[in-house]
């Protein structure tokens, strides 16, 4: 089968989880092969790849490749798209991931698609645009196939591959080098799992009606070990920081279970959430647009029905 290369997205040389999805989707094909871009490649991690489906892992040790802005991935890939000539490329649909993906198909004159929800034979790729108003399947028509695909849309199989390591090295151009990483600031992690590769999110909207009432938010979600989230309207209030913000102008989200509480359903929220495999709406207006996209909907207060469930869900573990 046809090669495909998966960079691989890890913090610390802990591989993260939708490196683990693109992995289990390139497996259904092709035959994955994993680009570890920086240093930090361990035992570990080449289990992990491996544990995973990919066949060959590519590393490029050095640390020129992380040490300066996005730039030296696009350039690692573009080097191994000239020599190993895969069928496709796949990368996260990270603020990162999509650049590095922009940058490639220039390289290598290539067409890209970005925000991809699914991805089948011939490479033909599922998309939500417009805001989410219109479901698409696209298909790259010149070059290798570039391919940035959504968090949460592929559930991670095992399927253990032979991940046979093969040392890289590139030559970094002096544009690559044009923007340099100075300091690097590690932000504390908290014990909730990050937004976008969360299975589970909790959001809160205007209904919740104060930072002091997003603590109900969060009960709920750390009974169910999720991510917790919120729409525009929560955060230019400033009750809940942006980096949390879903939507359009936010981050995009496509968890198993989405709970959207005391937010009304607008376009712009809609668009960075609309592909969860599950929503369930709490709202008070029974005509709040949210419904029309719910699964399931809850219409009363939310500072009455969120501790309850966060109860019930207690009881149950």
């Amino acid at each position: 089968m046809s090669e495909i290369l998966v960079l691989v997205e890890q913090v610390d040389g802990e591989v993260k989880k939708v490196t683990l999805e693109l992995l289990t989707l390139a497996r259904s094909l092709g035959t994955p092969s994993a680009v570890w871009a920086g240093p930090g490649f361990g035992a570990d991690a080449k289990a992990k790849l491996a544990e995973y489906g990919a066949e060959k892992i590519y590393v490029a040790g050095s640390a020129d490749v992380v040490d300066y802005v996005v730039a030296p991935k696009a350039e690692l890939l573009a080097q191994l798209v000239g020599s190993a000539t895969p069928a496709a490329v796949l990368v996260a649909a990270t603020a990162e991931g999509k650049e590095v993906a922009g940058r490639l198909a220039v390289k290598t004159d290539s067409g890209v698609i970005t925000d991809a929800v699914g991805l089948g034979e011939g490479f033909v790729a599922d998309q939500s645009i417009f805001g989410g108003g219109v479901n698409v399947h696209s298909r790259v028509t010149k070059g290798t196939p570039i391919i940035a695909v959504r968090p949460n849309s592929t559930a991670p199989a095992p399927a253990p591959a032979a991940g046979a390591e093969e040392e890289v090295s590139v030559a970094l151009s002096d544009s690559a080098k044009a923007s340099k990483i100075v300091e690097r600031v590690k932000q504390e992690k908290g014990a909730r799992p990050e937004l976008t590769e969360a299975a589970i999110v909790v959001s809160g909207g205007r209904g919740v009606g104060s930072a002091e009432n997003f603590s109900i938010i969060e009960g709920l979600a750390d009974v169910l070990g999720a991510a917790v989230g919120a729409s525009r309207a929560a955060t230019d209030a400033g009750w809940y920081p942006h980096q949390f913000q879903v939507g359009q102008t936010g981050k995009t989200v496509s968890p198993q279970l989405y709970i959207a509480a005391g937010i009304s359903g607008a376009i712009q929220h809609r668009a960075g959430m609309q592909t969860a495999k599950t929503i369930v709406a709490i709202n008070k207006d029974p005509e709040a647009p949210i419904f029309e996209l719910a699964d399931f909907g809850v219409v009363g207060d939310l500072h009455q029905i969120v501790p309850q469930l966060a109860d019930e869900v207690s009881k149950r573990k």
